[in-house]
């Protein structure tokens, strides 16, 4: 069981960061893209809003795998070995425009990044949900902590408010 910073980091990186590293397969190949997230109350899937345009969106078919880190912002004057981050794993799910689920998501995203209003109106861009099967958090040197979907949903419990990224 995780102590309570432990929970209070893991929600604070799901939380308070913005951006993503994304790793996917194309044509067999890894590639990573660079994108802006949300995340799930329940802390069980990311949500990120993608081009068609853009590399990274051919890896992202439904029933495919990511792979995501995220970390705290590193700094001049800090150890990175202590950089605290997270990564995660699980599958692809593109959320069809016709489900009530898009709309939820849409709002929340905009909520998050109201800039990104008129890309919504661009049909090359759609929403996807990377559903979380595992991942690892690294608290800092020594400090690793396996992750699984009860984990997160505790660390979802936990607490309500997004604090400040270590």
């Amino acid at each position: 069981m995780m102590r309570s910073e432990e929970l209070r980091l893991l929600r604070d990186l799901l939380t308070g960061q913005r951006m993503l590293s994304l790793g996917v397969l194309i044509d067999g190949k890894p590639y990573v893209g660079l994108l802006p997230f949300v995340t799930r109350p329940d802390f069980q899937a990311l949500v990120i809003h993608a081009s068609n345009l853009a590399r990274h969106t051919r890896g992202l078919a439904s029933g495919g795998h990511f792979g995501v880190m995220i970390h705290a912002t590193d700094r001049a004057d800090a150890d990175p070995l202590q950089l605290p981050r997270l990564s995660l794993q699980g599958s692809v799910h593109r959320i069809p425009r016709d489900e009530a689920d898009w709309l939820a998501s849409r709002d929340v995203y905009l909520e998050k990044y109201p800039s990104s209003r008129s890309v919504f109106q661009l049909g090359d861009f759609h929403l996807y949900e990377l559903a979380i099967e595992s991942g690892r958090l690294i608290a800092g040197f020594g400090s690793i902590h396996t992750l699984n979907r009860r984990t997160l949903a505790e660390a979802a419990a936990s607490g309500s408010q997004p604090e400040t990224p270590a």
